[in-house]
């Protein structure tokens, strides 16, 4: 039987899909993958697994051997030119004799940037950079927004009536949106590092914050929670298996100097993790938690309410995303709304979003909307 001819964009839509299977186990490095071939024939392929293990390009090439003498490899991310946990990827591409490379997107560290491209071509190999780059920087956005901002990238994930409302007037919330939203949480969950959550979802909904598809490493739960007011029983609390950071807290409270001893003593000894950040207000300060979750190495989180979280992290610039559940329930007048603190008295002072996409999941509507990221177009670009 003859080998299968793929053609350059499939083999790089190949690499993609490797390096996808490294979703959650990878931080503090970026997902990637890679693939050698030879006229169209695939010789061998690889991802990266997890921080510390071999990289793509050198479980493709270990995959290839002698194949690879002559052979083109495709690889999502710029290789690496620098001494880390492991020894630079190009030095391994060179001495394979690969003679070209195709490299979907530049590496935004600044101990690459353009290094690794430079440093294949002057040692003779052929790089051709950009091919399917626009995927390969949205699959590894919460880390490329980690790695040029030192701060994860935030969703702001919400579920609202058709009147905009994110509770009843009792508090309550469960359900606005439908099963099959929730199964897509579920699913968000997965490719997320954190999940977090304000102290009132915590006590008027009491969610387990989990990752429940069976697939992947748990997210860290995140609560703010300025006075340690959460009951220790919630499911929040309750223990986890070893995360892919080498530690798993139970969770993770941000809270200030108004909380007791006594129940921040009670939360360390039951093993949640506290972090006392305060801002001038005396509440916690939100940039000041998503400079923390970043410091630890955090490249993505999802915030899931509630309705005060979810507008001070939009005042503050905070949020990159913002998705919207818009479920066909109304709750009225006094239901809780979302996006209350600050009065807009012109249409040309209200924020607006760049709508992304929408579409419907089971009965209710999906708003994926763009708020606020860096400019990435020069990661498709050769460096200067």
């Amino acid at each position: 039987m003859s080998a299968t001819i793929h053609s350059d964009t499939s083999l790089m839509d190949r690499a993609l899909a490797l390096a996808r299977r490294g979703s959650g186990f990878t931080a503090p490095n970026p997902l990637v993958g890679a693939v050698v071939a030879r006229d169209g024939e695939i010789l061998g392929s690889g991802w990266h697994r997890k921080a510390g293990e071999a990289h793509a390009e050198i479980e493709a090439l270990r995959a290839a051997g002698e194949k690879a003498k002559g052979a083109t490899l495709y690889v999502t991310l710029e290789p690496c030119n620098h001494f880390g946990r492991t020894p630079p990827c190009t030095n391994a591409i060179v001495e394979s004799g690969i003679t070209k490379v195709f490299v979907a997107m530049r590496d935004p560290n600044p101990k690459v940037k353009g290094g690794g491209i430079a440093a294949l071509r002057e040692r003779g190999v052929e790089v051709d950079l950009g091919l399917l780059g626009e995927r390969a920087i949205e699959m590894n956005r919460g880390w490329i927004h980690w790695a040029m901002t030192g701060r994860p990238f935030v969703l702001l994930k919400l579920a609202a009536s058709l009147d905009g409302k994110v509770a009843a007037s009792s508090g309550e919330s469960k359900w606005i949106s439908s099963l099959a939203a929730r199964a897509h949480v579920q699913r968000l969950r997965r490719h997320v590092h954190a999940v977090l959550v304000g102290s009132g979802t915590v006590a008027n909904d009491n969610p387990r914050l989990t990752n429940r598809t069976g697939k992947g490493p748990q997210p860290l739960r995140v609560i703010v929670d300025s006075t340690l007011r959460t009951d220790i029983n919630a499911n929040v609390y309750r223990p986890l298996g070893l995360g892919e950071r080498g530690r798993s807290p139970i969770c993770l409270i941000a809270t200030t100097s108004r909380a007791s001893y006594q129940r921040r003593r009670d939360l360390e000894l039951a093993g949640v993790e506290i972090v006392s950040i305060e801002g001038d207000d005396g509440e916690v300060d939100l940039a000041g938690l998503v400079d923390h979750l970043g410091q630890l190495g955090i490249h993505s989180v999802m915030c899931e309410g509630g309705a005060r979280l979810a507008a001070g992290l939009l005042q503050k610039g905070l949020v990159n995303r913002f998705m919207l559940y818009q479920g066909p329930v109304l709750l009225g007048t006094r239901g809780l709304s979302w996006f209350n603190g600050s009065e807009i008295e012109a249409m040309r002072d209200a924020p607006r979003l760049e709508l992304m996409r929408s579409r419907t999941v089971g009965p209710d509507n999906m708003l994926l909307c763009r708020v606020k990221e860096p400019d990435v177009g020069m990661l498709l670009r050769e460096a200067d």
